[in-house]
């Protein structure tokens, strides 16, 4: 079986856990997920199976949109609900909503970073976590990331919480994003909800929960949850090939000679019709040359 599971990840699981289920589910050892969710965050998670495998990283880095919910007066250790308060101040003065829409905007676009300590990213080889739980401290690297858009959304729920749509790259941390807020209202924060709306071109529409997959595939029908590879690289520009010789030489990952047709991105997609070839991008010595990336056999 070749194709992306659109999985909506529930709450409690980790991404390991939701890939170690689905190769049991599916009876194959080529199963990858596309980005880790925490545990307590649910959302949309494509799993990647077969073929599909081959594409993780560039469906890994794809566009995020999250609906987080801050809380102001709180601080924990780690940036979440599920860490120990570190620092409690009460709200004194609520910021309006044209205030909330201002601080909001003013993170639009490249922002750095500065990862949380429990976390994943590595420094001299140990994940952050790990100093983080030895007691250790270690200088995190900073990160720039983008911000694409960011929207207020007004609820009924306490003074003290903010919610707002954010549509971010990969690798933004939407923790320390509530905390930075938070400081620019004067308070401490933590991230008090999240849900992931859409990874790239697959939103939570698409998705399927496990009970969903356990009956397709305890009836034979797993296949037919799975979406077509192609659909995890629509951001990749596509080049398209009609002739049967080229095909075979892209099918036995030749390199070839850059095309005359203009193309956007790199790497880009390769397509004989609606079957995905290969993913090539331009050499990096020969720049009138393109050279295969992943290959897709039949």
């Amino acid at each position: 079986m070749d194709g992306i599971l659109p999985l909506w990840k529930p709450k409690g699981w980790t991404s390991h856990d939701c890939v170690m289920k689905i190769r049991k589910l599916y009876k194959t050892k080529k199963v990858g997920h596309t980005g880790t969710l925490d545990p307590e965050v649910e959302g949309v998670l494509p799993i990647c199976i077969g073929q599909a495998t081959k594409i993780v990283q560039f469906l890994t880095e794809t566009t995020k949109v999250y609906i987080a919910e801050l809380t102001l007066g709180t601080a924990t250790e780690t940036e979440d609900a599920h860490g120990e308060v570190v620092e409690e101040v009460k709200v004194s003065k609520v910021p309006s909503k044209q205030e909330i829409e201002n601080v909001l905007q003013s993170f639009k676009g490249e922002i750095v970073q500065i990862p949380p300590m429990y976390s994943a990213v590595k420094v001299a080889g140990k994940k952050l976590y790990e100093y983080a739980r030895a007691n250790q401290q270690v200088e995190r690297p900073k990160r720039t990331v983008v911000i694409h858009d960011i929207v207020y959304l007004p609820t009924d729920k306490t003074s003290e919480t903010i919610n707002f749509k954010v549509v971010c790259s990969k690798g933004t941390y939407i923790r320390t994003l509530c905390v930075d807020i938070g400081k620019r209202f004067g308070y401490p924060a933590h991230m008090s909800h999240l849900i992931r709306e859409e990874t790239g071109a697959i939103h939570r529409d698409d998705t399927v929960d496990f009970d969903t997959i356990e009956e397709a595939c305890n009836n034979g029908r797993g296949q037919e949850l799975l979406l077509p590879i192609t659909k995890g690289i629509t951001h990749l520009d596509t080049f398209y090939v009609d002739d049967e010789a080229l095909k075979q030489k892209i099918l036995n990952g030749q390199k070839l000679l850059i095309p005359d047709q203009i193309i956007h991105t790199n790497p880009f997609k390769v397509m004989y019709g609606d079957e995905l070839l290969a993913i090539y991008q331009i050499h990096p010595e020969k720049e009138h040359e393109i050279k295969p990336v992943r290959v897709f056999h039949e």
